[in-house]
């Protein structure tokens, strides 16, 4: 199957660029390109692309919001955002309204490549050790967090306790496998399990189940449950 992408960046350079990169991919097509969040929603409408590559910073309506609102509508493509920082606020705040992940601007052509087909088919972009560094890095942001942790601790206690065990170590930043070994369960089985936890949380994908876990303030610095 072919992998429909929008290229949303308001450098032409930039869009030149991952247009003849990810042009060459068999699997991959360029269907169309954006130089400003603005016209994002009219060429998702008439293009129907599978993945957004979403830079961030732009001159008139930027990436964050127009995650925000991709994000929203129903059947929305899938979001990565394009970036020059591991944590910037705004990539955290794009990673809170859905997007699958971020890749970073200087990424080698082949992992940006690997990251649309892992979006595309509906694995998660930020490898175990990514997820770590970024959940430590925006763990401990102070704007409102003691009524976001209060919110995310009432969330959480809607999982029964075996989903609660795989969001937190969803929140550890472990790969599918890794949990079935610590938790003694198949690969099938946690996927189901994460299924579930999307479902009652309304989420998107396991990045915001991570979020949400170090939002609640289960995990310490070192990812130990508390």
């Amino acid at each position: 199957m072919t992998i429909r992408l929008l290229v949303v960046d308001d450098d032409p350079l930039v869009r030149a660029g991952l247009t003849f990169m990810l042009g060459g991919s068999d699997d991959l097509e360029i269907v169309g390109e954006a130089s400003d969040g603005s016209q994002v929603e009219e060429l998702t409408d008439r293009l129907r692309p599978d993945v957004v590559l979403m830079d961030i910073r732009m001159p008139n309506v930027d990436g964050l919001t127009a995650t925000e609102t991709l994000r929203a509508r129903p059947d929305a493509p899938e979001v990565i955002v394009l970036t020059t920082f591991h944590a910037d606020e705004q990539v955290v705040r794009a990673l809170r309204a859905g997007a699958a992940g971020f890749v970073l601007k200087d990424t080698a052509p082949a992992e940006i490549v690997a990251a649309v087909r892992r979006v595309a088919a509906g694995e998660p972009v930020l490898s175990p050790a990514v997820t770590r560094q970024l959940m430590h890095q925006v763990a401990g942001a102070p704007e409102g967090s003691d009524d976001r942790a209060a919110r995310a601790r009432a969330r959480i206690g809607q999982l029964a306790e075996r989903e609660r065990e795989v969001a937190v170590a969803v929140g550890r930043g472990q790969s599918n496998a890794e949990i079935a070994a610590a938790l003694f369960l198949s690969v099938p089985t946690v996927k189901t399990h994460v299924s579930r936890v999307l479902a009652k949380l309304g989420l998107n994908n396991r990045v915001q189940i991570a979020l949400l876990v170090h939002d609640a303030g289960l995990l310490d610095e070192g990812g130990d449950v508390r």
